[in-house]
């Protein structure tokens, strides 16, 4: 296989949460070194991509939440103009257009974004997927009777906006079967950021929440503030201490040295989160998003032994205290568990690149050859 540098690569990073972008991170630095990106991104993801890459800002999906809990309803009715816009190529996805016409990428590569998706897909520019939530409709996932039920309107949607990648890239903490032979499932894909960081146990618990200012609720941080332990909170969107409580502001080298100084980890249930903390051996007690998603990464979890889940209902002053008495047991699963796949998804990255500029080569020496 001929490798090929220098190509110029369109990337599509989804905005909610931090997951999308430290994917992106993980990758960029290699990536920007051997070819020439541009990045699209909008919320959370255009805020840690901007500075260091010079990301173009794009409309961004969001969630709702109301009384600590996601709201489907708000959800999808927050959302209808945007994904009217992907479906009907409004002015958001004719300005992406603009943009990918006047850098004309050979390849789009896309971690869940969905109007450059449908851009791309509307110039005829192959598109590779990179993402996590692929794995619940690329691969051959066991779920419960109900989940799999309710999963399937996710599958759906999902597919409908990304479906048609020429290959897709799944980074997942947890292995799963893939469906066909165009997808590559590998591990959490770590930043140099994270390698730097030494893990050590300095005794505190580290709480993140995507959305802390809806999903940290007076509940929880009722058992947190009674827990005798100092709790480092992150993404509430306050700042300052309450008694054993310390309210962190968003910083990724602070985010990173707690996590890694970190006792254990308390929080929502996202792929990236929970394959940083295994790689720093750290157990975590999940409460899932209201999402088929986040179920499916709190029951792996559990089956692969480093950690509990529960509904956000269900976390008491004993269920945490429960918790922290089999960390230790939890600790000496992990080290099975944990599998950086950023090495092999550059190797494949560059395989797949290579196929696709082959692939143009050849047409190109066909329509060449005279009539």
């Amino acid at each position: 296989m001929r490798w090929y540098w220098g190509m110029r690569i369109a990337y599509g990073v989804h905005g909610y949460g931090r997951g999308h972008a430290t994917r992106a991170l993980a990758l960029l630095p290699e990536l920007g070194r051997r070819h020439e990106v541009r990045v699209f991104a909008g919320g959370d993801a255009f805020e840690s991509l901007h500075r260091a890459y010079g990301a173009v800002q794009i409309p961004n999906l969001g969630y709702v939440y109301q009384r600590g809990r996601l709201s489907l309803a708000r959800t999808l009715w927050n959302n209808l103009p945007l994904l009217a816009d992907v479906v009907r190529a409004g002015r958001h996805t004719q300005a992406i257009m603009r943009s990918l016409r006047d850098f004309n990428p050979q390849v789009l590569l896309c971690d869940c974004e969905p109007l450059t998706a449908r851009a791309a897909g509307l110039l005829g520019i192959p598109r590779v997927s990179l993402d996590h939530f692929g794995i619940l409709a690329r691969c051959r996932v066991d779920l419960g009777s109900l989940d799999s039920i309710k999963s399937l309107l996710d599958r759906t949607l999902y597919l409908a906006m990304f479906g048609r990648a020429r290959h897709a890239l799944i980074s997942s903490f947890y292995d799963a079967p893939p469906r066909s032979k165009r997808v590559v499932v590998i591990g959490t894909l770590l930043r140099d950021e994270v390698r730097a960081v030494r893990p050590s146990d300095g005794g505190h618990l580290l709480v993140y929440f995507n959305r802390g200012a809806e999903q940290l609720t007076r509940g929880i941080a009722k058992v947190l503030g009674s827990s005798g332990r100092e709790i480092r909170i992150y993404g509430s969107g306050r700042v300052g201490r309450v008694g054993n409580m310390w309210f962190r502001p968003t910083s990724d080298r602070g985010f990173l040295e707690d996590l890694a100084g970190a006792r254990a980890v308390v929080g929502t249930a996202g792929n990236q989160l929970v394959g940083e903390a295994l790689y720093f051996g750290k157990p975590l007690l999940v409460m899932p998003e209201r999402s088929v998603e986040q179920r499916m990464n709190a029951a792996a979890i559990v089956r692969l032994g480093v950690g509990e889940a529960l509904a956000a209902r269900g976390f008491t002053e004993q269920s945490l205290a429960a918790f922290l008495d089999r960390v230790d047991q939890y600790v000496e699963k992990i080290a099975r568990n944990v599998n950086d796949g950023r090495e092999q998804a550059l190797r494949t990255l560059e395989t797949w690149f290579a196929g696709i500029m082959a692939e143009k080569a050849e047409i190109r020496m066909l329509d060449e050859v005279p009539a």
